[in-house]
């Protein structure tokens, strides 16, 4: 045996400037997945929430930093709704946010920018709790949404734990079990050929929301940004009646009190709301409005 065989099984992990040595588990060439084990027990928050009628909100991150994502998840939000389909939030970034807010209340959900099972597998391999699936407009493409999130035989995710089940405190047997009964399939229903599906769409077994994507919606429909025309309030009903037939959760973007408290007397539950950067304006705005109220004629004009 060679020295780098000897030497290989060690891992050396800092721990507050000392050194602490751990015999490392390293499979043989070709060595099989371990079976899941019954070890972790606690329920992805979000999920046993919304199984139990209760409303979720969540703030998108928009912007690549970990330390508006750690602040974000200790603000009150449910979940973090990490945006990877309109930022340019990286995968890299993604994992350092999910890094950053261990401990905190909300919990890691991420949109990928395609519905690909590759996609979803890089988005919980990096501990993701929720896989946001857009322009989810048939039930073949639900049931691959599905599918992308189950370890086999229930679905089609492979198999590379390792990041994952570190994050959140699990052997990787336990990780494999806990992630087909937790992770969260959030299905965005925005394409009138989506509403023209809807039945057979939520018919698929293993979503857990549909989700409206109203603007989208709103667009297809030929009315774009006209949220209350009635082409597309007919379309919200169909999908709400739909969800509500199969006892799906219904999630929609809003971050307007007034308009959630109207969306969830309707039955909704998910709601994404603010951005990180929406918030930030919202309170500046909020702050200077004061500052200008209190001292106007000391306030100097902006430049533009």
């Amino acid at each position: 045996m060679t020295l780098y065989r000897l030497l290989a099984p060690v891992i050396v992990v800092f721990l507050l400037g000392g050194a602490v040595w751990l015999p490392a588990q390293v499979p043989s060439a070709g060595a099989k997945a371990p079976a899941p084990d019954p070890g972790a027990s606690w329920p992805n928050p979000v999920k046993k929430a919304l199984r139990d009628g209760k409303v979720v909100v969540a703030t998108t991150i928009t912007t690549a930093s970990s330390d508006v994502a750690a602040s974000a998840a200790a603000m009150g939000f449910d979940f973090l709704w990490i945006e990877m389909e309109h930022s340019p939030v990286t995968l890299e970034s993604v994992r350092n946010m999910i890094l950053a807010t261990r401990g905190l209340k909300a919990v890691p959900f991420v949109r990928i920018p395609v519905n690909e099972p590759w996609m979803a597998k890089r988005a919980m391999d990096i501990g993701a709790l929720g896989v946001i699936f857009p322009f989810t407009a048939s039930p073949e493409l639900a049931r691959q949404a599905v599918a992308s999130c189950k370890y086999p035989p229930a679905g089609i995710r492979g198999f590379a734990p390792g990041l994952a089940a570190s994050r959140w405190g699990m052997s990787s047997g336990e990780y494999v079990r806990w992630a087909n009964e937790n992770i969260v399939v959030v299905t965005i229903i925005e394409q009138k050929e989506a509403v023209e599906r809807i039945d057979a769409i939520a018919a698929v077994p293993g979503i857990d929301v549909l989700f409206i994507g109203a603007n989208d919606l709103s667009f297809s429909l030929g009315v774009g940004g006209q949220l209350n025309h009635p082409v597309v309030q007919e379309a919200i009903g169909k999908i709400v009646a739909a969800a509500k037939k199969r006892g799906i959760p219904l999630g929609y973007p809003s971050g307007n009190p007034a308009d959630i408290k109207k969306l969830i007397a309707q039955g909704f539950q998910l709601f994404q709301a603010s951005s990180d950067l929406g918030l930030m304006q919202a309170g500046a705005r909020q702050m200077l409005s004061g500052i200008r109220e209190a001292a106007p004629d000391k306030m100097p004009a902006t430049v533009y």
